[in-house]
């Protein structure tokens, strides 16, 4: 009895010792890497003479670069049209450049976070408005007049005590 009892115990290590070799670890696979071009725009906007400027909307906060290039604009490391997909968005996103005639003049690299498109999309024309006008101080009387270097301070109201959200009461209940 304790021979065969050995003779178990032999068997299992024995299979013990053979599933980790029969089994092999399987690699992931590693996320796309950015290409050298897309990490040469992001460093050389932070690093060379870029015109940096910080707009901001609702709860979204936006830093913009602003470098001489040919009018593409990349949000998060993807180009606009792929990030804001709404058009009403894109278009928002351009009118500084459209109202200062300067369309193809300037590339613009941001970085937002915070808040939803709307609010992101205010925030990065708020942006790229005062990096316009830091880059080209002349600007400043055609960006001012159009509304664009002033900060839309409206922001969603608090909930408050008793009430169901900041402006909903509570449903009445006759019995």
């Amino acid at each position: 009895m304790a021979e065969e009892k050995k003779a178990t115990a032999a068997k299992k290590t024995t299979t013990a010792a053979k599933k980790p070799a029969a089994t092999k670890a399987v690699k992931k696979e590693a996320p796309a890497k950015k290409t050298v071009a897309e990490k040469a725009t992001t460093a050389t906007a932070k690093l060379s003479g870029a015109t940096y400027a910080t707009g901001k909307r609702k709860d979204s906060v936006a830093r913009v670069y602003l470098v001489p290039g040919k009018g593409n604009i990349i949000v998060n490391d993807t180009p606009v049209a792929k990030y804001f997909r709404r058009p009403v968005l894109q278009m928002i996103i351009a009118q500084p450049f459209n109202i200062t005639k300067r369309e193809t003049a300037y590339d613009a690299i941001c970085m937002v976070m915070g808040g939803g498109l709307s609010g992101q999309a205010g925030a990065v024309k708020h942006g790229i408005s005062k990096a316009l006008e830091k880059a080209e101080p002349d600007l400043r009387k055609v960006l001012k007049a159009a509304g664009f270097l002033t900060r839309d301070s409206r922001v969603v109201e608090r909930k408050h005590y008793g009430v169901r959200k900041a402006r909903r009461s509570t449903q009445f209940s006759k019995r």
